[in-house]
């Protein structure tokens, strides 16, 4: 095997690994927000998935490691060909958008609810008379 086409593999490697790290950060927000836990384990993983996001967002909407895997040889640019199924890496952005609003939401709630019982539980006590 060739220096360029083992540069690809680790690429391609390196991207599966990312990709992992991601989506077991996504289910971890998802989880953690459904079972209201919104705490700072779940804001750690939300900003692993928000700086994806944003990296994704800045690089036109395409992997930087597109780029990478063009230029060692790879006709299509792709980094998930061979390490994901097709139709799962062509559809990422439609899968997560939808996941990514879920999150937003669940621990929108979880972060109101639990202000409310703070401003709740600060108001002082009334004396009946």
């Amino acid at each position: 095997m060739d220096k360029r086409r083992l540069l690809l593999r680790a690429v391609k490697a390196f991207h599966t690994v990312v990709w992992f790290t991601v989506e077991g950060c996504m289910l971890y927000v998802l989880i953690a927000g459904i079972r209201k836990r919104s705490d700072r384990r779940a804001g750690a993983a939300a900003a692993v998935v928000a700086a994806e996001t944003l990296i994704f967002a800045g690089n036109g909407f395409h992997c930087p490691l597109t780029a990478v895997a063009r230029d060692l040889g790879d006709e299509t640019g792709s980094v998930t060909d061979i390490y994901l199924p097709h139709r799962l890496a062509k559809n990422l952005p439609a899968i997560h958008v939808p996941l990514i609003i879920l999150a937003l939401v669940l621990h929108g709630r979880n972060i109101a609810a639990r202000k409310a019982v703070e401003r709740n539980n600060a108001q002082p006590a009334r004396v009946s008379g």
